[in-house]
């Protein structure tokens, strides 16, 4: 497919950060931007990269009203040992899961070929926006809204996908130092049948007033349990969790309720290159809490594309909080993070073929 490219003019070009070491998340975004419309009748319009700016959308827009909308999140790092290429880190598994929330969501699909194209063109665009420093990268947000204007709920018939990127460096405060997180008891995020597996904006704006009490009293993020029972662990706000238990790490399967996280399958798969046990099985709190007693609870950390890997020192549960590996970083954290960034950034070998290399033109070292 052919896509329609309107560079931005000198005036309209924004000033990139002179200080990548505060580049915080999410606060800054590039010249470019992607969109493309669909409508029941039509399909899928013209692909187009143009200059970014504002949405034009009818106050009467089904999303602002019935919330239907998905999202994704990846990113692209500049490569380490051929500074003039980028490289994408399974961005086709991202256009998957982005057709499966779309799916869930009764909005149209995406060619996966567009979705990854679109992307290398923002790339084309905006490959001086990548920052340089370690840690750092451009993170690209794929969005999907239902901009038909009616009052009343059902499906749209049309809707808006568009893309828009920025640099970005640690999600959290903390960086890779271990993060404090406390387990939800008066809060669900998620149900059986719902729309848990979805990267949708519903489960994420649940989640936002136990964030924000947790974060009051000092916790970074929240460990969220299943809505029926309130007792099996099922995944922090913005990653997937492990633990790891007398040498097995063990992490909640993905189903209703928990996103697939493609981070956390990179974890997964590097583990079993490395012959440490895994299990895929739900867990419950009582277990955690039993381990850490009985002295098994060797590390927990969590996974996920903002975040990468995030060690979790501290773990609050009705009012007690339990110091995991006495507070401090795990050693197998830290290895997959090291492993992890590694392959993403082109310093080490990536045996599983999750890295896609973009070479814009004119980009520099």
């Amino acid at each position: 497919m052919d896509f329609r490219i309107e560079p931005a003019t000198p005036e309209q070009r924004r000033p990139k950060p002179a200080d990548e070491s505060s580049l915080g998340f999410g606060r800054i975004y590039s010249d470019h931007m992607f969109t493309m419309r669909w409508t029941s009748d039509g399909g899928w319009g013209e692909p187009t990269v143009a200059p970014f700016s504002n949405l034009d959308l009818s106050p009467a827009s089904l999303v602002l009203h019935y919330g239907q909308t998905i999202f994704e999140g990846l990113k692209a790092y500049r490569n380490r040992g051929r500074p003039r290429t980028v490289n994408l880190f399974r961005a086709a598994d991202n256009a998957a899961r982005f057709n499966s929330s779309a799916v869930r969501l009764d909005l149209p699909e995406v060619d996966p070929d567009v979705f990854v194209g679109a992307i290398e063109a923002l790339l084309e665009l905006d490959h001086e926006w990548i920052p340089r420093s370690h840690g750092t990268s451009l993170y690209v947000r794929p969005t999907m809204i239902a901009t038909e204007p009616y009052i009343g709920l059902k499906s749209t018939h049309e809707a808006l996908f568009f893309i828009i990127t920025g640099p970005v460096g640690a999600y959290y405060p903390e960086g890779f130092n271990p993060v404090k997180i406390t387990v939800a008891e008066r809060y669900s995020r998620a149900g059986p049948g719902g729309l848990g597996a979805a990267k949708t904006a519903a489960n994420y704006a649940a989640s936002l007033k136990a964030e924000k009490e947790a974060l009051g009293r000092g916790f970074t993020q929240v460990l969220w349990l299943d809505a029926a029972e309130h007792r099996y662990i099922e995944e922090v706000g913005s990653m997937n969790i492990l633990f790891r238990i007398d040498g097995t790490v063990i992490t909640p399967p993905a189903g209703d309720t928990i996103l697939a996280g493609i981070t956390k399958d990179s974890v997964l798969k590097l583990l079993a290159s490395w012959d440490i046990p895994v299990a895929e099985e739900r867990l419950t709190i009582d277990d955690v809490l039993r381990a850490q007693e009985n002295g098994t609870l060797e590390e927990v950390f969590g996974a996920g594309t903002a975040a990468v890997i995030s060690p979790v020192g501290a773990l609050e549960y009705r009012g007690q909080t339990h110091h995991i590996a006495n507070g401090g970083t795990g050693p197998l954290a830290e290895r997959l993070f090291d492993e992890l960034i590694g392959i993403q950034y082109g310093a080490k070998p990536d045996p599983f073929g999750w890295i896609r290399e973009v070479a814009p033109t004119g980009a520099s070292g």
